[in-house]
This record gives structure tokens, C-alpha cells and sequence, in this order.
């Protein structure tokens, strides 16, 4: 099954938004989601401190900064 990971960081209105979408668009595609708060590991911290929220797709990346929900689409549709 597919899995799509959305790494973000409490407070983060850009992240809240993401998540919304992604939640969404779970009910059209079936696929496990996971999210992690990149203050929980510094190495999340450093690889995506400036880029939340961003999107995993089995874990390639797929999306970041401001979600765009047709691109989303688009990726889970081609998966």
C-alpha cells in the first residue's frame, strides 16, 4: 500500500492546511498516512526546518511549502 508522509511542526498553519488536503483526497485514494514533527529529530530539523510542510509519496518527495491540492492529486493519480 502506498504511503504518504507529511513532516510538519506544531503550530504551523501552512502544515494544518497540508494535512486538510491530504485527509481529503484519503477518501479517493487509499493509502497509509503518517506524520512526524520535525522537532522530534534534529535530522529533520536540518533537512526540512525551512520547507515545511512537505510531502512524502513512498517516500520520495513530492510537494513542500504551500500544498497545492491538483498537484497532489496529479502524483497520487500516477502512483
Amino acid at each position: 500500500m502506498t504511503t504518504v508522509t507529511l513532516f510538519t511542526r506544531n503550530g504551523c498553519h501552512l502544515c494544518q492546511t497540508a494535512k486538510e488536503i491530504i485527509l481529503e483526497l484519503q477518501s479517493q485514494f487509499h493509502f497509509d498516512y503518517e506524520e512526524c514533527d520535525i522537532d522530534e529529530r534534529d535530522e529533520w530539523t536540518e533537512q526540512y526546518g525551512l520547507m515545511i510542510p512537505v510531502v512524502l509519496l513512498d517516500g520520495e518527495e513530492v510537494q513542500y511549502g504551500q500544498i497545492d491540492k491538483n498537484a497532489l492529486y496529479k502524483a497520487f493519480s500516477e502512483k
